[in-house]
């Protein structure tokens, strides 16, 4: 068998999926983080598809590795792993199709049979009331555990915050057996995200995620230290070694790789290997409730330490809900998701609203 195509489709100009076509009439999808599909577009075009055309789609390993090193000049902490991503998961789902196996199969098997998520709200705007309100709605669909975007990104100290107050409106509202994860991107300067810490402490927050700039290893490690609160973080690195600095430097306690963006499923078992030999748990950053939330549920399903609740994203989303891009949804049940057993990822697109949205613009 050999790649015969790589295609890249920007739907609506924002999301990016990739398809990988072989001679042999067995495809795969992949998706690409959006956070700028024409950037990553032209990767895939221009810088990967080159590479892997004419390849056997069964050495995956030897595809990663080779389109990692051969652009390296590009710089490959961020859009070209974000681009490999997209190449990465289409083999593994024509891999999985090959050998008449979910993904999971080819991963290890499962390790749980149908992971939790949690609710992960989106929005910014919301008064603390509204917020808590909407947490108990998703609480009695049978989920267990919500987060919050309560604070300005990258505001070091000087911008929006209503976490304290959104939090102390939601504990009330939803009691005390029902887990609270708070995210505040970036927001704090080390001082402050301490003294936020306690706070959340004291409300039971379960999950404290990206208090810091991401690239303030040595303050992670501060703020591990100083509270018991776990300090989760990861969505802005992209490989195992980062991975390695973000455990042994920066200590933090909960682990948050997405495999849209850390090169794929290849990447992120060896980010997994990495956290489980130092004891890390690993709850994802997803925000693609599509072809990235499938991929994302073959890694929970067999990997052991994806244990908690996983993210997913709870906010309306033109390929889930208007324009379904899939022929039969996986979806979340209960507060669970199950994958369908079949071949690969387990979905095909539908070729027809695929088409449309693509032409487009958004």
């Amino acid at each position: 068998m050999r790649i015969t195509r790589v295609e890249s489709i920007v739907l609506l100009g924002r999301y990016h999926l990739v398809r990988v076509h072989t001679d042999e009439g067995v495809t795969g999808v992949g998706e690409v983080s959006p956070m700028n599909a024409a950037v990553t577009h032209t990767l895939v075009e221009k810088a990967l598809a080159p590479i892997v055309v004419g390849e056997d789609p069964a050495n995956i390993e030897r595809l990663w590795h080779a389109m990692y090193h051969k652009p390296y000049k590009l710089g490959p902490m961020g859009a070209q792993l974000n681009a490999i991503a997209g190449i990465d998961i289409a083999l593994w789902d024509i891999a999985g199709k090959v050998a008449g196996k979910p993904v999971h199969d080819l991963l290890g098997g499962k390790f749980r049979e149908a992971p939790e998520v949690y609710a992960s709200s989106m929005q910014r705007g919301m008064t603390p009331a509204e917020e808590a309100a909407r947490a108990v709605s998703f609480a009695e669909q049978g989920y267990r555990a919500y987060k919050i975007h309560s604070a300005t990104p990258w505001m070091y100290d000087d911008g929006f915050d209503q976490t304290l107050d959104t939090v102390r409106e939601m504990r009330a509202a939803v009691g005390q057996d029902f887990d609270i994860l708070v995210d505040v991107n970036n927001s704090y300067y080390p001082h402050t995200a301490i003294k936020i810490a306690r706070r959340l402490e004291d409300y039971g927050v379960w999950h404290f995620e990206e208090p810091l700039a991401a690239h303030d290893y040595d303050g992670y490690a501060a703020l591990a230290a100083a509270v018991d609160i776990p300090i989760a973080a990861g969505e802005q690195e992209y490989t195992r070694w980062q991975f390695r600095d973000l455990i042994l430097r920066a200590q933090v306690d909960i682990l948050q790789p997405d495999v849209i963006k850390c090169g794929g499923i290849t990447e992120f078992v060896k980010i997994a290997a990495l956290a489980q030999t130092f004891n890390k748990p690993i709850t994802v950053h997803n925000t693609q409730p599509t072809i990235g939330t499938l991929a994302h549920l073959h890694l929970w399903m067999s990997t052991p330490n994806c244990v908690y609740p996983q993210e997913y994203n709870i906010e309306p989303h033109p390929l889930r809900d208007e324009w379904p891009i899939w022929t039969e949804p996986v979806l979340v049940e209960n507060g669970r998701m199950r994958a369908s057993g079949k071949p690969g990822l387990g979905v095909e697109l539908d070729d027809d609203v695929v088409r449309r949205l693509a032409e487009r613009e958004g």
